[in-house]
């Protein structure tokens, strides 16, 4: 591992590509937010669903509720294979649309818009992605009892969805990095990318929407180049 910082977040990033591209970082121990254009919003698609996950134990745990097996197991491949199936189910658990205004006042979020009757199409700032990452360290997201559960999930992401910033960390700092992604190609004619990162001391949000002609993997390298382009040492 490099010694000094791991991000120089003041450093220029500097992409030509199609479409809209943003990122935040935010540096936790300073609790500073840097970014580009971090306010303008975009799609979460599955990333939403480490909200979904964290909203539902957390009320499980305020309830004093101890969540099936087949919940967890549920959940766990939510966010590891980010299997759809049922998440809906536990986004209405928690409340529909009345989840993500949760999530807007828990993690003092600023640009986020959710829509009922779906969690895929929640509209959320680069800015407000890293902040939903601390919110998600800190314990607020998902309750001291389930907190520690749902970062070694979103530290165990698999399959399509492990890709973004995690490509790019020191080999060291892969298995202690939790991630969520989103990928959703729209009616819009957009594929909207979404990529959501928490570290030692940090967190990032890289949101990203293009025509769709162009494919997932361009996104992909967006949220891979805006990562690169953060590190120290590129």
């Amino acid at each position: 591992m490099p010694s000094g910082p791991l991000f120089t977040p003041t450093q220029p990033v500097a992409m030509s590509v199609k479409g809209f591209w943003s990122w935040a970082f935010y540096d936790l121990k300073a609790d500073q937010l840097y970014g580009s254009t971090p306010n303008v919003t975009s799609d979460t698609a599955s990333m939403a669903k480490a909200w979904v996950a964290a909203d539902w134990l957390r009320r499980q745990g305020d309830a004093n509720k101890q969540p099936s097996s087949t919940a967890l197991n549920e959940l766990s491949r939510m966010i590891r294979d980010s299997e759809t199936e049922n998440t809906f189910k536990y986004h209405v658990e928690n409340g529909n649309l009345t989840s993500i205004k949760r999530m807007i006042s828990t993690c003092g979020l600023t640009e986020t818009k959710g829509t009922q009757n779906s969690w895929s199409l929640t509209q959320m700032s680069a800015r407000d992605v890293a902040r939903l990452a601390k919110c998600i360290g800190d314990g607020r997201a998902a309750g001291p009892k389930w907190t520690n559960w749902l970062l070694n999930e979103m530290r165990n992401v698999r399959g399509p969805g492990r890709f973004g910033p995690i490509e790019v960390l020191p080999a060291d700092l892969q298995k202690s990095t939790a991630i969520k992604n989103g990928w959703l190609a729209r009616d819009d004619g957009q594929w909207h990318i979404a990529c959501m990162a928490l570290g030692d001391g940090w967190s990032l949000g890289i949101m990203a929407h293009y025509p769709s002609s162009l494919g997932k993997d361009y996104g992909v390298k967006t949220c891979r180049e805006v990562t690169k382009q953060l590190l120290t040492q590129r």
